[in-house]
This record gives C-alpha cells, sequence and structure tokens, in this order.
C-alpha cells in the first residue's frame, strides 16, 4: 500500500501531463490561421496536419492498452514525455507542411500515452474512489484548453508569434517529466489483469454500438473544437475566448458530474447532451457578436459529459472489457476525428471558394464559409439524439433480462 503523499505525487504527476496535453489541443486549434499563412496552407493541408494529433492519440491507446499489464505506468508516461519534448521542438523547428505533419503525430503519440498511461493508473492507485478521482482527473482535459486558449489569445494580442506559444507548453511538459523521476510507482499482480479474457468480451454487440456512439461524440466536441479559429475567426467574437468559455464549463460540470449521473443516470445524461450540443452548434451557426457566447454555453453544456460518460457506459454496462475497452473506446473516438479533420477542412475550402463566386467580401466571406461548416457539422449531434434513444431502449432491456436471470 502506498502512502496518501505519495499517491497524491501520482495523481498530480497525472493532472500536470493531462493539462500538457489538452494545451496542445487549445494551442494548436489556435494558430491554425498562422501556419496557413507563414506556409501558404490550405484548409485541406491543415486538416491533415490537425488529424496526425489524431492518429497518434489512438494508435498510443490501443498500443498503452494492449501492453499496460506487461510494462506498467511509468514507462508508459515515460513514453509520452518523450515523444511530448521531441514534438514540441520539432514543431518549433519545423519548415513546412512535412515538419508539421511529423511533429504533429509526435503530440498526438504522447497525448495518447498520457490516457493509456493516466487513466488506469489512477484506477488502481484509488481502488475505494475511483470514478471521484477519474472524474477529477479528466477536469484537467478541458482545464488545460482553457489554460492553452487564454495563452494563445494573450500571446497573439502581444505579437508573439506561433514558436512562442508552441514553445510554452513545454515548461510543463519538463515540470511532470522531472516528476516521473521523483515519483515512486505502485507494483500490482499481473494475473489480476488479464489483457486476454479483455480482449475476448470486446465483441459484445453493446461495447460495439458504443464504440460508434464514440466515434460520433468525440467528432461533435473535438472537431468543433479544434477548427474554432478558423470558423468563427470573422463572427465578431474572439474564437480563443469563445474555446476558453466553453472549456471551462466543461471543467466545472466535470468536477460535479457525480449528482447529475446519478440523477439521470448515463443514458439520460448523453441524450441530454446530444440535445445540448445540437442546440449550440446550430445556434452558432446563425448568431454573430455576442450571441456566439450564448451558443457556446449550449455548446459547452452539451458537450461536458460526453467523453467521460461514454467511458462510464463502458465501464458499467460492459464490465468485462477492463482497461483495454476503456482505452480502445478511446483511441476509436480520437481516430474518428483524424479522419473527419481533412473533410472538415474541405469542407471550409469549399465553402470559401462559394463565397469567392457570391462576390462577399473579405469578412462576409469567412463568416459564410464559418456557417457552412457549423451547419454540417450539426449532423453530429442530431444522428446521436437518435443513437442515444436506442442506447437507452438496449440498456434498459438489458437491465431487465438481468433482473429475470438472477429471479429464476
Amino acid at each position: 500500500m502506498m502512502s496518501d503523499n505519495n499517491n497524491q505525487k501520482i495523481f498530480n504527476l497525472c493532472c500536470i501531463a493531462l493539462t500538457v496535453t489538452s494545451m496542445t489541443f487549445a494551442i494548436r486549434a489556435g494558430i491554425l490561421g498562422q501556419l496557413g499563412n507563414e506556409f501558404g496552407l490550405g484548409g485541406t493541408e491543415l486538416g491533415w496536419i490537425n488529424a496526425m494529433a489524431f492518429l497518434g492519440f489512438p494508435l498510443a491507446t490501443m498500443v498503452g492498452g494492449v501492453i499496460y499489464n506487461a510494462i506498467g505506468a511509468r514507462k508508459l508516461i515515460a513514453l509520452a514525455f518523450i515523444c511530448h519534448l521531441l514534438g514540441l521542438v520539432l514543431t518549433i523547428t519545423a519548415g513546412g507542411f512535412w515538419g508539421l505533419l511529423i511533429s504533429t503525430f509526435l503530440i498526438g503519440f504522447a497525448n495518447g500515452a498520457v490516457e493509456a498511461g493516466c487513466n488506469p493508473l489512477i484506477a488502481e492507485t484509488y481502488p475505494d474512489r475511483k470514478t471521484t478521482m477519474l472524474n477529477r482527473f479528466h477536469v484537467w482535459f478541458p482545464g488545460g484548453i482553457v489554460i492553452g486558449a487564454l495563452l494563445s489569445n494573450l500571446m497573439t494580442g502581444y505579437g508573439l508569434n506561433w514558436q512562442w506559444q508552441v514553445g510554452i507548453i513545454v515548461i510543463p511538459t519538463l515540470w511532470y517529466g522531472v516528476m516521473m523521476l521523483k515519483t515512486v510507482f505502485p507494483t500490482y499482480d499481473d494475473k489480476l489483469h488479464s489483457t486476454t479474457d479483455n480482449l475476448r468480451n470486446l465483441f459484445n454487440p453493446l461495447y460495439l454500438f458504443l464504440v460508434i456512439c464514440m466515434t460520433l461524440t468525440a467528432t461533435t466536441e473535438l472537431g468543433t473544437q479544434q477548427w474554432i479559429e478558423k470558423i468563427l475567426g470573422a463572427s465578431g467574437a474572439s474564437p480563443m475566448l469563445v474555446l476558453a468559455l466553453i472549456t471551462g464549463l466543461m471543467a466545472v460540470g466535470r468536477y460535479f458530474a457525480g449528482p447529475i449521473i446519478k440523477t439521470f443516470n448515463p443514458t439520460g445524461v448523453l441524450i441530454g447532451s446530444a440535445l445540448f450540443a445540437s442546440a449550440g452548434i446550430y445556434m452558432m451557426s446563425i448568431a454573430s457578436g455576442n450571441l456566439i457566447y450564448v451558443a457556446a454555453i449550449l455548446f459547452a453544456i452539451g458537450c461536458t459529459y460526453f467523453w467521460p460518460t461514454m467511458l462510464g457506459c463502458v465501464a458499467e454496462y460492459t464490465p468485462k472489457t477492463g482497461a483495454l475497452g476503456m482505452s480502445l473506446i478511446g483511441g476509436v473516438g480520437m481516430f474518428a476525428v483524424s479522419m473527419w479533420n481533412p473533410v472538415i477542412g474541405g469542407w471550409i475550402d469549399t465553402a470559401s471558394e462559394q463565397a469567392q463566386q457570391m462576390n462577399l467580401s473579405d469578412v462576409e466571406a469567412n463568416i459564410f464559409a464559418g456557417q457552412t461548416v457549423l451547419q454540417n457539422l450539426l449532423m453530429f449531434p442530431l444522428i446521436l439524439i437518435v443513437a442515444f434513444v436506442i442506447l437507452y431502449v438496449l440498456v434498459k432491456k438489458q437491465t431487465a433480462n438481468a433482473q429475470v436471470a438472477s429471479s429464476n
């Protein structure tokens, strides 16, 4: 049994590593325009660069989920640190499209290794408070995005270029690297954690349905947030402040998630989330100026519980998939976002071309392109409303069958 002090050190280390992960999301969203201007990159090319972050992430979570029981959390987190540091340095020194593509993949791989290493580590460190501590841990994904978005907005305002904005992430990266060297990691009996048994249970129809839903929830949340600067740049609202507002509300909502989940149950929360996300994206597609902030609040309410509640559904409704099931569903979600990013970038290019043919001014063209892309993104949460109603019925049926089986 580890001491409470060491357990707190482990938790703090994980939180700082997750903060680095989320800062990379926020600052990359804030500098897309600068990257496009400096290197002459179009929306589709920027989409491929974005896609590398979401491709590296699932590869790391999938591999990490498989090998976690064999190599342990320390080596996975050490791998994350090396890839974070290397990816950030290569980004700063990138000379164009291919340099940005490779460096962004490394950062995405590091982000996935953090998730693969830290989620089961926290669950093992706090066996009697798994849900509480995992919720508090995941506060730092939106929390780190708030930090990154505000820093990006502030540094842009002072005329600091994108290299400085990426460089600021090196500070917390070195911080968690030093903490990793000084922290004693727990050891566990590998026989109690069977990856083979987890693998057998992945082909549960309910788990596969949850995987499909995860591709849509992840794209609704992260696909929209990653393009916030390009989509809302001419709307009259500050894109980075909108991103900070969204993720700030998400951080608070996740910290106090317990009573809401208890009241409405996971499937009820997911249905409500899809409704709010749909309303938020629709309002952002037609609003301008300060109304954008109101739309962002609705969107934030919708996205707050998507990711952790999907993980909770896996743990609650398909428990035999274990840690591997949780790692894989997160990886699949990020992989879906990686595949949709170039498509979203293509939507922006197509809408911009349409705007030029309509002889709109530059500002009007950017507004038109942003609203068009948001209307396309709206299809994801609308599909989710139907999917989560189906999930509610499936879970209700599964619960009823379990009760009948137990009574017999």
